[in-house]
């Protein structure tokens, strides 16, 4: 993990697994992901309706961009979660803890839509990571 510091104030409410701040230290490189959605490489789509299924895959898609550019879900500091629908958000927020460290855990912002691009799909994530610079 790169030198980042988790900060949540005692002056903001409790958060519910995510921190209100985070600071990265001089001598990283940040990678930000473009927003990933629950279809596979071969193109195939996560079952439609199936909110922890359509969030693990979307989680491990974003995974895959991480590994691609050198970060990996232990140097994440900030996520945002697009979904259709909040009624799942318990659902979504059990996977998500499957990859981020819930000691430190990142930054996030959830965002409900009105839809994505593609009716069959409920939920979009990106992340941005800070590694050491080579």
């Amino acid at each position: 993990m790169a030198d980042v510091e988790f900060t949540t104030p005692p002056t903001l409410p409790q958060p519910n697994g995510y921190s209100h701040a985070a600071t990265i230290g001089p001598g990283h490189r940040l990678v930000w992901t473009s927003g990933q959605v629950p279809i596979a490489a071969d193109g195939t789509p996560a079952p439609a309706g199936d909110w922890e299924a359509q969030t693990r895959q979307a989680m491990q898609n974003v995974g895959l961009a991480l590994t691609a550019a050198g970060a990996t879900w232990g140097d994440v500091f900030k996520l945002t979660i697009y979904v259709v629908d909040t009624s799942a958000l318990a659902t979504v927020r059990a996977v998500r803890d499957e990859f981020v460290n819930v000691e430190r855990p990142p930054t996030s912002s959830l965002v409900q839509v009105a839809s994505l691009f593609r009716p069959d799909l409920l939920i979009e994530v990106e992340a941005v990571a800070a590694i050491a610079d080579r």
